[in-house]
């Protein structure tokens, strides 16, 4: 089946949930913020939580630097191995 993960198309294998979709793309569920569907998903729900064909899943991982200026957020990127690719202030 096909979903949307940050607006790229991803195949996997029939619905999973969204903790076993953060294991696939070898993400750790405790660093990120899910969106399923433009509804934010709270933690202990993600087990619970499936994803289906067609799907849209957005995956936020929290990030800083030296200032709080510099606090931002970063999109999970698709590729060989998920990447957090920052955007936000800087």
């Amino acid at each position: 089946m096909t979903i949307r993960v940050n607006g790229e198309p991803l195949e996997i294998d029939g619905p999973v949930s969204i903790t076993a979709l953060l294991a696939h793309l070898r993400i750790d569920p405790r660093r990120v913020a899910v969106e399923h569907n433009l509804t934010v998903v709270k933690r202990p729900l993600y087990d619970a939580t499936s994803v289906s064909e067609g799907d849209e899943i957005e995956i936020v991982n929290f990030v800083g630097g030296g200032t709080s200026r510099a606090m931002g957020y970063g999109r999970w990127a698709l590729g060989a191995e998920a990447t957090v690719v920052q955007s936000g202030k800087s």
